[in-house]
């Protein structure tokens, strides 16, 4: 199914407050985009490979903490490699750039998300949001032993989506048994002297945050978050300081879509993040956050569904950053 939008309609929130117009587009290309059934579940975790593969939410959160939602936007899911952006500005906020910069690249990979490989010449990871990078990251991140780390972390998303989330133990148990992939990256890391802590503890703490439970509406107030600036628009509660927002949504940009970065930076262009369980968020700095949850994925491992979604989003909401809408 080809989705087809018409420009003309395209609605202009560069200089306005998004309104009910919102649920109008969501709507539209929901309607649009639920036949759309290309793409595959991600079998090689059981757990996720278990799922509806038809399943589909829409959400978008406004920065003045409007809500507007259509389909399964209640259904729960993981957050897989969506919470990468969030350890990844835990840890700046914790250590500062130039501590992590030394752990950690910010250069697009051209990579899938899971290749075992480092960055040439400094065998860092190539940025914080693939596996390597996002492993490297719970490697840095502070507590007194696995359990105060771990509620360190979860207190840190509970101020992106409004409330603390759970682990899902199934699929914490199911990416912990099919991790050989992963188990390969964290050695050879710590081969070359780029993973600190212990591995086993370091490990469980990637999969538990790849294992936390969110449903689309807390998604899309995680990405409003985001888009306000850090502060979450529905609770008033700062989650992330500013220094370390512009480095979290810089790499978003550059690198959230892993190989498919570059396509998305040119059709999209917005910073937008992907997760192997469905899910997908798009940030408009200044503007909303968008969710989508649809299981199916691309040769990318990205929402098919999802990247639609914010297709057309951009288009009908004039939303790609550089898109000046005033210039005559």
């Amino acid at each position: 199914m080809s989705t087809v939008l018409n420009n003309s309609s395209a609605i202009s929130l560069k200089h306005s407050r998004p309104s009910i117009r919102v649920l109008a587009a969501i709507n539209e290309l929901h309607g649009q985009i639920a036949g759309l059934h290309e793409g595959e579940v991600a079998s090689y975790i059981p757990e996720l490979g278990a799922v509806d593969p038809d399943l589909f939410g829409i959400c978008v959160v406004t920065c003045d903490g409007e809500v507007f939602c259509v389909g399964d936007a209640d259904h729960e899911f993981t957050l897989q490699s969506l919470s990468n952006p969030i350890m990844y500005g835990l840890a700046l906020d914790q250590l500062g750039r130039q501590r992590i910069e030394k752990a950690v690249g910010v250069e697009p990979t051209g990579n899938p998300f899971h290749a075992v490989v480092l960055e040439r010449g400094t065998n860092r990871p190539m940025n914080p949001l693939v596996n390597a990078g996002a492993i490297a990251i719970a490697g840095l991140l502070g507590g007194d032993d696995p359990t105060d780390r771990l509620n360190r972390a979860l207190d840190a998303i509970a101020l992106y989506i409004g409330e603390r989330p759970s682990v899902d133990m199934g699929v914490f148990i199911s990416e912990r048994t099919t991790a050989d992939r992963n188990r390969s990256i964290a050695y050879l890391m710590r081969n070359f002297g780029r993973l600190e802590g212990d591995l086993d503890q370091t490990l469980d703490l990637y999969f538990q945050m790849c294992s936390v439970r969110v449903n689309t509406v807390q998604l899309a107030t995680m990405a409003a978050t985001l888009a306000n600036a850090g502060v979450n628009p529905r609770s008033g509660q700062r989650a992330i300081t500013p220094v370390s927002l512009r480095d979290v949504l810089t790499v978003m940009f550059t690198c959230g879509l892993y190989e498919q970065s570059g396509l998305w930076a040119y059709r999209v262009g917005v910073p937008a993040k992907s997760g192997v369980s469905g899910g997908f968020m798009a940030v408009v700095p200044g503007l909303l956050g968008v969710g989508v949850f649809s299981p199916r994925l691309n040769s990318g491992g990205n929402s098919v569904r999802g990247i639609k979604v914010c297709e057309g989003l951009a288009s009908l909401l004039n939303l790609h950053v550089f898109c000046n809408t005033t210039a005559p």
